[in-house]
């Protein structure tokens, strides 16, 4: 073998060697990205939790909609006040969605843990709930967690099941966590998209798990689908508790689970209602459960603007004294359509007004709730 055909081997298994190098190191990048962030999992809490540290909880009998394991996620604060936090992931409606399970809605925990940490569960500096306690209700039941319930059907000659048990997560998980918590004296209820949903569904119960608070604010972000068959699907389909579903009497889920928690709590708590003016991911919900299908246009989007000034008039003439955040962030250039949700990202911008949705949150906590952005209504 010449000396010539030597040396080119030689190269070429250098270069081997070196693209492998590289191609490994590659892989462990993307890993060591993976387990920072969708791969993510905090350390199941044993014994006393430190302040400022994420935990998991794992209730027993807890399960997502696909029957995998489910856990709610926890953070002491050093101050005696406590954030609710419902996370949101889509939707299931009828039979149908729920047996096109991550086509409508998140199906399992994957990923969860990390959003925890981001926006309002943030330990930023400008963050004022970063000492609070967080008390974190991840999303995999496709039943805004108010189900109890189970879905059974055939899949080529299989029975397969849907568990739309939202709320044994969510109570289980409470109850649980309550022995870490003590006896707060101020209390948040948020949650964005499904979360957002929940958050109206359920802060009243929530209001019962923490009698000692006295200084309460439930806010909405980011929730608004109309449907005629709220109420059957809440009924037959999650299989909510009673008192839930019972409120459900319009197509407007929000408006009609808000209306009630005022109407019960009155002002002894504050309430407040944030979104998007044409929400993207929202209007495309709104077109399925219009049409049969997933969209997004310009025409939708107007669609959305209308129906969210509606929403609002609806809430402002049910709910004196409610504060309302319109925002416009990410608008598409061709259709204007805008991103959906905040508080689990951009909570901290501006968004164009003179304050933020977390220094608005915080100001409605404090005891200044305001109105801003309906200009963009008009």
């Amino acid at each position: 073998m010449s000396n010539t055909v030597v040396k080119k081997k030689h190269i070429a298994l250098k270069i081997f060697a070196i693209l492998l190098a590289v191609i490994l190191l590659l892989v462990i990048a993307v890993v060591v990205l993976l387990k920072m962030t969708f791969l993510k999992s905090f350390p199941e809490l044993n014994g006393e939790p430190e302040v400022g540290v994420w935990y998991r909880i794992s209730p027993e009998n807890a399960k997502s909609s696909d029957g995998s394991e489910w856990h709610g996620i926890f953070r002491k604060g050093s101050e005696n006040k406590v954030v609710v936090y419902f996370f949101g992931g889509g939707v299931s409606i009828t039979g149908e969605t729920s047996e096109g399970g991550t086509d409508f809605f998140a199906t399992t925990m994957a990923g969860q843990d990390f959003v925890a940490q981001g926006g309002i569960g943030s330990m930023a500096d400008e963050n004022p709930f970063r000492d609070w306690t967080l008390i974190v209700i991840p999303y995999a039941s496709g039943d805004f967690h108010t189900g109890t319930g189970e879905y059974h059907y055939t899949q080529n000659g299989k029975d397969k099941v849907v568990y739309h048990n939202g709320y044994n997560n969510y109570s289980a998980f409470i109850e649980e966590i309550k022995e870490y918590v003590g006896e707060p004296d101020t209390l948040l209820v948020t949650g964005f998209s499904a979360g957002g949903f929940a958050t109206s569904l359920l802060a009243d119960d929530v209001i019962d798990r923490f009698p000692t608070a006295r200084n309460i604010t439930v806010c909405v972000d980011s929730s608004l689908l109309l449907y005629d068959g709220w109420h059957d699907t809440a009924v037959n389909l999650w299989q909510s508790p009673k008192e839930i579903s019972d409120r459900l009497t319009t197509n407007n889920i929000v408006l009609d689970s808000l209306t009630a928690l005022y109407e019960k709590r009155g002002d002894s708590i504050k309430i407040l209602f944030d979104c998007s003016y044409r929400d993207d991911t929202l209007q495309q919900y709104q077109a399925y459960i219009n049409n049969g299908k997933m969209d997004k246009t310009k025409e939708l989007g107007d669609q959305f603007q209308q129906n969210l000034k509606d929403m609002v008039e609806g809430l402002q003439a049910n709910i004196p004294g409610i504060g309302i955040y319109i925002w416009s962030f990410n608008q598409d250039e061709v259709t204007h359509n805008t991103q959906h949700t905040i508080i689990s990202s951009n909570v901290f911008d501006k968004l164009g007004n003179e304050r933020s949705v977390c220094e608005w949150i915080y100001g409605a906590v404090m005891g200044d709730v305001q109105t801003i952005g309906l200009e963009l209504l008009d």
